[in-house]
């Protein structure tokens, strides 16, 4: 276990050693506060337009948080890419790579802490935007569990992107065709569900649970169905185990 930990946090030092770590976030972040900002000002007039006929109820995390948080899965369909697309690939462009592979660690350790430094990234950029929602419980009333359990998707999500994406980057060279690469394949993941809407045969069915982003859905209603999380899980160990692959493959040819 050490050397997993050794190998995350030279994966997550890495990000930091360059602007790359600090573009992402920043532009992960100005993402985020720009669809913030939109939904909370929708909220707010519409709350201000249904006072008018009277006292209602409004819900925040129905009218705001949800919608935000749906919006935020259209960020990491371009952000995870850029997370990703380096951890291997520039590996391979440096040279590095054989080093790593002599080095005294399996290819699981190497693997698993590369995935770990990753997602380490991606848990600093939820982190901060905390900040948002607690400014919504300071002056608002908004239900503490959809928001609890829609981070929850959010990061099951992420490790599933990061999990592919590590696959994908150690199959080239390039970082660029890496990232193409990865978001074209998230892309097709995301959008595959629009098959069952044309069917509602057995192969609309099983796009629809193939979908990476269906899953999700219940998570932002604040339900946790472990359906979905054993989804999230098995697609986050399959995307590991092709990387093992890949990894092993290259081990060989080296």
């Amino acid at each position: 276990m050490t050397n997993v930990i050794a190998i995350a946090q030279k994966e997550l030092r890495s990000f930091f050693a360059s602007p790359t770590g600090y573009i992402l976030i920043g532009f992960f972040l100005l993402l985020f506060g720009y669809f913030y900002a939109v939904m909370l000002q929708y909220f707010v007039q519409t709350s201000l337009q249904m006072t008018q006929f009277g006292p209602q109820s409004v819900n925040v995390n129905e009218m705001m948080l949800r919608p935000l948080m749906q919006n935020v899965t259209v960020i990491l369909l371009f952000v995870m890419p850029m997370v990703t697309m380096r951890t291997y690939a520039e590996e391979k462009r440096s040279g590095t790579i054989e080093l790593l592979l002599t080095s005294p660690v399996t290819d699981f350790q190497i693997i698993l802490g590369k995935f770990l430094g990753a997602l380490g990234l991606y848990v600093v950029m939820l982190a901060i935007t905390v900040v948002h929602m607690g400014l919504l419980f300071l002056y608002g009333n908004p239900e503490w569990a959809p928001v609890a359990t829609s981070y929850l998707g959010l990061l099951l999500l992420g490790a599933s992107f990061i999990s592919l994406g590590l696959f994908i980057s150690s199959l080239t060279r390039n970082q660029i065709v890496a990232g193409v690469a990865t978001f074209a394949v998230f892309l097709f993941l995301w959008i595959i569900s629009w098959l069952s809407s044309f069917s509602s045969s057995m192969l609309g069915q099983i796009a629809s649970y193939l979908s990476i982003i269906d899953h999700l859905d219940d998570f932002l209603k604040g339900v946790i169905d472990t359906t979905h999380v054993v989804y999230y899980l098995s697609f986050i160990s399959f995307g590991l185990f092709l990387t093992m692959k890949s990894v092993d493959s290259e081990r060989w040819r080296g």
